[in-house]
């Protein structure tokens, strides 16, 4: 926490100095969900501004599709999962990741027959408990495959639950189809993120999270910040600025979520989800943000070999080449000096 208050400080001054030189427009990817919360606090305080940064927001439903526009030479800056950071990089996209923006946030929520699966015995069991009293397997929504939260849902059911990869039928969407089929009840549960949880416990009785962070995958990476190789050798003051921006938000977040709400309000959902039930999503996954990326490293090394076992990431990737942590570790220095 204290990292993070310093961060935030040497935010003031790294973004007032930016702020002197002229604007300068770049594409910026995002999802309207909470872990890229950063991005919207940024903006909507004004702090990129500040940091001498007009963004021009390009919107997606899902990771992979960020990774198509990256291919495509679209998009300067990209918050999205470090799964398809990394399919982006394995596929030549020269990106780095300049900052994390939380960690183990992805939780299994359960509509009420699924839950009560879960509440009658162990969770290694519940998925037959299901199949029995239902004639079918549980069908689980998450996002595409190479996403953060497909290869969370896979790592816990074949390596933390042991089961086969065809204990449960998986169903691949964005962000907004997840949401509807939980609410429709299309689906029995979802591997997601927030807001969609607190939404689908306020709006469904009986719904509940039956496994979530560490307990699906101990240490999981999430959300990143990455810039294009390009822009950090053309503006590397105006990234440093980025940084600083986004280490102030992840502070306000974890410090003062209740502050954050109506920022976040305005992207998450596409806007329309109450305040009171993203007040409750930020609050529930507080402990989640997170914007050191030297303390992903590790975590996203254990999801890089687990992917490629899995075959969901072709190519390896040099990890180290994907980092880039001098932008973040350059805030604490200049507190220190």
């Amino acid at each position: 926490m204290k990292s993070l208050f310093c961060a935030a400080i040497a935010a003031v001054f790294l973004s007032s100095a930016a702020a002197t030189a002229a604007a300068e427009e770049i594409e910026m990817g995002y999802m309207p969900i909470l872990p890229v919360a950063q991005a919207f606090l940024a903006l909507e305080n004004g702090w990129l501004k500040d940091a001498g940064i007009e963004p021009k927001l390009v919107e997606f439903q899902n990771g992979p599709a960020m990774v198509q526009a990256l291919i495509a030479g679209q998009l300067d800056v990209a918050h999205l999962g470090i799964g398809p950071a990394m399919v982006a990089r394995a596929k030549g996209v020269p990106i780095k990741v300049v900052a994390a923006s939380n960690a183990e946030q992805i939780s299994v929520v359960a509509l009420p027959d699924l839950k009560a699966a879960f509440d009658a015995g162990d969770a290694k069991t519940a998925f037959a408990r299901f199949a029995e009293s239902h004639g079918r397997k549980p069908v689980i929504a998450t996002f595409p495959i190479g996403s953060v939260p497909q290869t969370v849902l896979q790592y816990w059911v074949e390596k933390m639950l042991g089961l086969p990869a065809d204990a449960i039928d998986v169903i691949y969407q964005g962000a907004a189809q997840v949401q509807q089929s939980l609410l429709t009840g299309a689906v029995d549960g979802a591997a997601i993120l927030e807001p969609i949880v607190a939404l689908t416990m306020a709006k469904i009785d009986g719904a509940g999270v039956v496994a979530k962070g560490s307990a699906l995958f101990p240490g999981q990476p999430g959300a990143v910040l990455v810039v294009r190789e390009a822009l950090i050798e053309r503006s590397p003051d105006l990234v440093q600025a980025l940084v600083a921006a986004h280490a102030k938000a992840t502070a306000a977040l974890r410090d003062h979520p209740a502050t954050t709400v109506e920022a976040v309000s305005k992207y998450v959902g596409g806007g329309r989800i109450p305040a009171p039930i993203v007040l409750q999503a930020l609050k529930n996954a507080v402990a989640t943000f997170v914007a050191d990326p030297d303390g992903i490293v590790a975590g996203t090394r254990a999801m890089h070999d687990f992917q490629l076992a899995a075959g969901t990431l072709k190519t390896p990737v040099d990890l180290a080449a994907l980092f880039e942590p001098r932008f973040f570790r350059a805030l604490g220095a200049a507190k220190s000096n």
